[in-house]
């Protein structure tokens, strides 16, 4: 093990106007790269159109990402408490620019994927060290919840941009821009946080521990990409997966035993000893679960069935992220008058009303309902704003980078495996529903094979109806996913409303954001 050689010491007081332009910055940032996680959703079908990458390669290019930064969440953090964590942001800045830049040169599938793993290494540059930044600007725990808030609504606001900017660019440009957006937008954060920023290191981080930090970088991948390959495959009988999850579950179990019996650990699991900390996680865990999932199905069911473009696919998302970014400004006010527990917990039950509506409308599912479902799940999730302050504020601030990779660990943790339940739960649901009509027999008698290809996915089934000329059969198909989407919504609120019901009684009786934990 070695020592990262930068001396400690926590962040200088910075002026009220100095922290509100440095909290610019960081949401800023956020914006973007929750923003290009989704415009890659927009721009993979004209990539694929040029690049002819087979069906493996496609979901490598989607994939790559998320298994880097899942995979580096945790050393990425403990390095930046160690060498700095401004220094560590703008780090993750210059390499998502760059590597944004250099997709000009990628004329293939296996260039682009690396391309989209190296931004998964900026991607965990930035995020928890956003989280951790601003843990130690906002000494006022009153002003952290507000900013922590601000962060929130930005974190939500680029998930549904993403798709609309996405939509402009490739309707003037090719699909490079979706990558080539990132260029400037990064440029002017550096600018910015050079400018803004100063610099903060933990006190007394220890030694770096390079086996916890392998550990941490195997297990998480291996238990990530496990998890994606049952989901992809929607099913469990597939031995390389469980492989990987044996592997996964025998290096962090190792790395949790490490961590809690050293003195400076690569990650302190003891911050889960506190209520209000663990009660926050499970909060970002559970929501994002359920929510990831959902929006995915969701998507597809306005494109697909209802035939809106990938363009107004975005506006009609967009009801979500604006719930949920007035909600996020209003929580930490309204937690004060009612208490934050109330808040987190009625948010959460809230958004689980909102996806078991899906279901309530039975047969007459229509855009009006869906709108009134978006808004619901919107404004309830935008209480986890109060469960990121809960985190942050249960935790000192020496641990601000353990706690940001933790809640930001919880995020992409709870959004895989709602994908691979839920989603796979929803392809169940179709596939039997479809399967079971005289619309579907009548295909499998003439064409056994087409038929084959149909119950895969419903993009499958309505492009096979329309190439036949079989209206009834795309019908048919489009029936069958509203009520698998149905079906994920009752599941997925079911379970919001469980972990309303958990985030309510872990967290501590008059818990209040507003006031120093640490």
């Amino acid at each position: 093990m070695t020592t990262l050689a930068a001396p400690p010491g926590p962040v200088a007081k910075l002026s009220r106007g100095r922290r509100w332009a440095a909290l610019a910055v960081l949401t800023a940032s956020l914006l973007v790269i929750t923003m290009d996680m989704t415009i890659l959703n927009i721009a993979l079908p004209d990539m694929a159109a040029e690049l002819h990458p087979t069906s493996a390669q496609q979901l490598w290019i989607v994939d790559a990402y998320s298994l880097v930064l899942a995979g580096l969440l945790v050393s990425v953090a403990a390095i930046a408490d160690r060498w700095g964590r401004k220094r560590m942001l703008v780090l993750g800045y210059a390499v998502f620019a760059v590597a944004s830049l250099v997709i000009l040169a990628a004329d293939s599938a296996g260039e682009v994927i690396a391309v989209r793993a190296v931004l998964g290494i900026g991607g965990a540059m930035v995020m928890p060290t956003t989280l951790s930044l601003i843990r130690v600007i906002f000494t006022d725990p009153k002003e952290r919840a507000t900013a922590l808030s601000i962060w929130a609504a930005a974190s939500g606001l680029g998930a549904v941009v993403g798709p609309l900017v996405g939509g402009f660019l490739l309707d003037h440009f090719s699909w490079h821009a979706a990558f080539l957006v990132n260029v400037p937008l990064m440029v002017t954060g550096i600018i910015a946080a050079l400018l803004l920023l100063t610099e903060s290191r933990a006190k007394n981080p220890g030694r770096w521990d390079a086996p916890a930090a392998l550990l941490s970088l195997v297990g998480m991948v291996t238990l990530v990409w496990a998890i994606k390959q049952f989901g992809e495959e929607s099913s469990f009988a597939v031995p390389s997966a469980w492989l990987a999850l044996g592997i996964a579950a025998v290096t962090l179990t190792w790395f949790a035993l490490r961590s809690l019996r050293s003195d400076h650990p690569l990650l302190d699991l003891r911050l889960f000893a506190g209520r209000q900390f663990s009660a926050g996680v499970i909060a970002a865990l559970g929501a994002t679960f359920s929510m990831v999932a959902a929006l995915l199905l969701v998507a597809q069911w306005l494109q697909l069935v209802q035939g809106v473009s990938p363009v107004e696919s975005g506006i009609r998302l967009m009801p979500i992220a604006l719930a949920g970014s007035v909600v996020s400004l209003v929580a930490p006010p309204l937690s004060r008058r009612i208490g934050s527990r109330a808040v987190l917990a009625g948010g959460l039950a809230l958004a689980g009303i909102g996806m078991l509506y899906l279901r309530l409308a039975g047969d007459g599912l229509d855009l009006t309902h869906m709108t009134v479902a978006l808004c619901l799940v919107g404004a309830g999730l935008g209480a986890l704003a109060i469960g990121s302050a809960m985190i942050m504020g249960g935790a000192p601030a020496e641990k601000a980078g353990n706690a940001g990779a933790l809640e930001e660990t919880a995020y992409e943790f709870g959004g895989t495996l709602g994908v691979t339940i839920l989603g796979s739960i929803s392809a169940l649901g179709f596939r039997a529903r479809f399967t079971d009509g005289a619309e579907f027999d009548t295909l499998h008698w003439a064409d056994p094979a087409l038929a084959g290809q149909a119950e895969e996915s419903l993009g499958a089934a309505v492009t096979i109806a329309d190439r036949l000329g079989m209206p009834g059969l795309a019908t048919h198909a489009t029936d069958a996913f509203t009520h698998s989407l149905q079906t994920a919504g009752l599941i997925g609120g079911g379970l919001m409303l469980a972990v309303a019901s958990l985030v309510f009684f872990l967290t501590p009786k008059g818990t209040d954001i507003t006031r120093a934990a640490h």
